[in-house]
């Protein structure tokens, strides 16, 4: 019953595009003398491919913040965009080390965690704020995390996107651009191995299809075993995506997506403050384990199928469709340390989780395009019609299991004492919304605005599997949201720009508790963007006032277990910096700094800072290769520097994060077709704390070194 309402809402919306748009198209068969649009800044920028192979660390526009290719110079918000050769020559393993480096976002506020990325981006926690392809990625609690090397590049818009993609963080997006066929004949295979008993393969290549210049396909994959800083963790990894593009001529574009990961991501382990952040001699070894390998299992596999389409129906009228199915199933059990935490200064208190997901969602993004001139004003207008569908399918037990002693671990022998939660959830959210955007460029004025209504419903129950009793969750929600955004392009490539942008996000029903009120936030942005002429550069320059209502945390309850509430409002307020180049010598870098001033306000915990955020952080990596004809031909040095500073690991601000200061290192070589490769992370080895919370506290990883050579045609 599920399924078929499932595709009689996707019908209905269907329908509901081709009415909306099909009174266009005979006007657009008729237009007679369309209208072409000169570049409006700089060569190049306009016609680059948001989405295509780009040497270097400098992108000039965006697949995100618009839907429109809009050069990064003429957009009003703050966007980075990190491209493939950045995340190669970092050796990034994931989503948030690629973070790491860019401005306003934490990429790793709780240390190394293999089961999925959770950044934070402008002090907001982003786990559900994470776009493949532009078509959001949902789930529960966490988010599917998705291996780098099947990106193109991240993409990473800061401040509210609802008026794009619905609801939505206020504090950003990131937006994972998957690798896709190009047209021509290349390939790459490799091998890798390194800390942490890490060993794998990896490959990607692509031609045009034989006989058929019209197809192109690409083949992407990786297949790794490994464990973690403790060894007794799993951290294995296998993917393939194939890619399939159909170009039958320069209007028409037809390019699948697909990919099936499936891994097996253990637990981190989470250890006592006491015996942690604020231990003494007691301090516990940063390879603890508190889990069980007994007990402790973990399988899971995503799945994604999709299509983008595009027709260029005239030289001012484009239409395009971006469609994926979505499958994670998830079966996952670990032993953790409870929120009761430690007994006579050396019992470990542990709960058990039990989690069984099977989630689906199915995303349609359908837009019509026109680039047409009033006068002497140059318009880009986009009108969009989307719609997603979540089938969230949860089972949650949280059990009181056997203690372990810290100082003398005895393992392999797990009782489960008492259950404390067992819940089953099965709901469906639904959202579809409207929205229009136009682009206006005059001279050297360039101007946007959006607005945006969505519709969101969730029905389903929730059951208390210990008591019986089942509730329904059903709920509905809808808002209005918009952004305007002005900016003034000098010759010279400098572009100030104000922006102001508002959002909205219907929570999905937690595991355990009730449904909770959306989420809304607002942010004014001032700003200025420069892109040199002559040299491959771009820096920017942002200062915001950011706020959303009734934000999401987790606590813990009296009974060792926890819950998800909110807290009223957070304010936040920065100031973010950051430079990138790219030079003909062979040298690139990134530099970025961040200022957050975070605060709760009203509730219990007015005047606290958020858990974290640090009030300042810094990042810088630089690469340089030695030219052709020179002594040192073909070898390559890099080299990272990144600062967290200090921050709180709860909001009640009770559990103080030192500031950390952490360095990066790599060394390549390429002769021929063969590169090798050597990475360093956390070079000093620097011993720290990098989360805490009523979980527990967390190690940051160790020294890791990766060594990689791979073979290129």
């Amino acid at each position: 019953m599920t399924g078929s309402l499932h595709l009689l809402k996707f019908a209905s919306t269907t329908a509901l595009a081709s009415a909306l748009l099909a009174p266009l198209f005979p006007a657009l068969a008729q237009e007679a003398n369309p209208t072409v649009l000169a570049p409006i800044v700089i060569d190049g920028s306009k016609n680059e491919d948001p989405t295509a192979p780009l040497k270097g660390f400098v992108a000039r526009t965006s697949a995100t913040a618009t839907k429109t290719g809009t050069p990064l110079l003429e957009t009003q918000q703050s966007i980075s965009v990190l491209t493939a050769d950045q995340l190669k020559s970092q050796d990034a393993e994931t989503v948030g080390q690629a973070l790491d480096y860019v401005p306003g976002v934490v990429g790793e506020p709780y240390g190394a965690d293999p089961r999925f990325d959770s950044p934070r981006i402008r002090g907001f926690d982003s786990r559900q704020a994470q776009f493949l392809n532009g078509l959001r990625m949902m789930r529960t609690a966490g988010a599917p995390a998705v291996d780098p090397y099947q990106l193109e590049r991240i993409e990473v818009l800061r401040g509210p996107a609802s008026v794009m993609y619905g609801q939505g963080n206020p504090g950003g997006m990131i937006n994972l651009i998957s690798k896709r066929p190009v047209f021509e004949r290349f390939g790459e295979v490799g091998v890798q191995a390194g800390s942490y008993d890490t060993y794998g393969t990896y490959f990607d290549f692509g031609d045009i299809m034989p006989g058929n210049s019209d197809f192109a396909y690409r083949l992407t994959g990786l297949a790794r075993t490994a464990s973690a800083q403790v060894d007794e963790l799993d951290n294995d990894r296998y993917f393939i995506a194939p890619a399939f593009t159909w170009q039958p001529d320069d209007d028409t574009r037809l390019t699948i997506l697909t990919s099936v990961q499936h891994d097996n991501p253990s637990t981190p382990s989470s250890l006592p403050p006491a015996l942690t952040l604020n231990a003494g001699a007691n301090r516990l070894s940063r390879d603890f384990f508190v889990g069980d390998k007994s007990f402790d299992t973990s399988d899971r596999t995503l799945t994604n199928l999709g299509y983008e389409f595009e027709h260029h129906l005239n030289d001012t009228w484009t239409f395009r469709q971006n469609l994926r199915y979505q499958n994670f199933d998830w079966n996952y059990q670990a032993l953790g340390m409870s929120t009761f935490g430690l007994t006579g200064g050396r019992t470990i208190n542990r709960n058990a989780t039990i989690q069984d997901e099977l989630l689906n969602t199915f995303n349609v993004d359908n837009n019509l395009l026109a680039e047409f001139d009033t006068g002497e004003i140059q318009h880009k207008v986009l009108f969009g019609l989307d719609y997603r569908y979540y089938d969230n399918n949860v089972g949650t037990q949280f059990w009181r299991a056997t203690p372990l002693d810290a100082f003398n671990p005895v393992y392999g022998s797990v009782k489960l004492i008492a259950p404390t939660v067992s819940t089953y959830v099965d709901s469906q959210m639904t959202q579809v919304g409207l929205y229009v955007q136009d682009e206006v460029a005059y001279e050297n004025w360039r101007a946007t605005a959006a607005l945006r209504q969505d519709w969101a419903s969730t029905e389903g129950r929730s059951t208390n599997r210990l008591t019986g009793v089942s509730r329904p969750v059903d709920k509905d929600d809808q808002k209005l949201t918009g952004r305007a955004g002005l900016s003034y392009v000098f010759d010279n490539g400098i572009a100030p720009y104000i922006s102001y942008v508002t959002s909205f996000e219907p929570v999905p029903v937690p595991a355990t508790g009730g449904p909770l009120q959306p989420t809304t936030g607002e942010q004014v942005e001032v700003g200025v963007k420069y892109q040199p002429e002559g040299w491959n550069g771009f820096f920017t320059l942002a200062a915001y006032d950011l706020k959303q209502k009734n934000v999401l945390t987790t606590y813990a309850l009296s009974d060792g277990t926890t819950r998800t509430g909110q807290i009223g409002e957070v304010d936040v307020k920065g100031i973010e910096l950051e430079g990138v180049t790219s030079l003909t010598d062979g040298l690139d870098l990134r530099a970025a700094y961040t200022y957050m001033q975070a605060e709760i306000v009203g509730g219990v915990d007015d005047g606290k800072r958020p858990d974290n955020v640090p009030e300042h952080a810094a990042s810088l990596w630089l690469d340089y290769t030695f030219p052709e004809d020179t002594a040192l031909e073909g070898f390559g040095l890099g080299g990272g520097v990144r600062y967290v500073g200090q921050r709180y690991g709860d909001i009640k601000n009770t559990l103080d994060l030192d500031a950390v200061t952490l360095f990066d290192a790599a060394v390549h070589y390429k002769k021929d077709n063969v590169t090798a490769s050597l990475n360093f992370k956390n070079l000093a080895d620097k011993d720290y704390v990098a989360s805490c919370s009523s979980f527990g506290c967390t190690y940051g990883d160790g020294r890791t070194v990766m060594g990689k050579l791979t073979f290129q045609w």
